[in-house]
């Protein structure tokens, strides 16, 4: 699965798959990302899916402060669609960031 970018409704944001990084997803990697002069540019970060003791799919999204956001009904359906296009559900799964939604 590699990285993507997904907008819609006047929100953008990556999702970026815990596997293709090297090392930890530090501040200022996240606020290069981010930048939309200098990075890729986006309202924040979707890490994962990532293995979760509660959910088919976990999820993290990161803010361009870098802090955590509770929930984001974009980001959540940019995540979904993003784990069908990757081909890690062809059902209806359960992916949990402060909600759940059925992918």
């Amino acid at each position: 699965m590699g990285n993507s970018k997904y907008h819609a409704l006047g929100n953008d944001y990556i999702v970026v798959h815990p596997k293709n990084l090297k090392g930890e997803l530090r501040q200022k990697t996240i606020r290069l990302i981010l930048h939309r002069n200098y990075g890729i540019g986006s309202d924040g970060i979707l890490f994962g899916p990532f293995e979760s003791s509660i959910c088919d799919f976990g999820l993290k999204i990161i803010n361009p402060d870098e802090s955590e956001a509770e929930k984001s009904g974009n980001g959540i359906r940019f995540f979904a669609r993003s784990i069908i296009d990757n081909s890690l559900s062809d059902n209806h799964r359960n992916c949990r960031r402060g909600c759940q939604l059925h992918c």
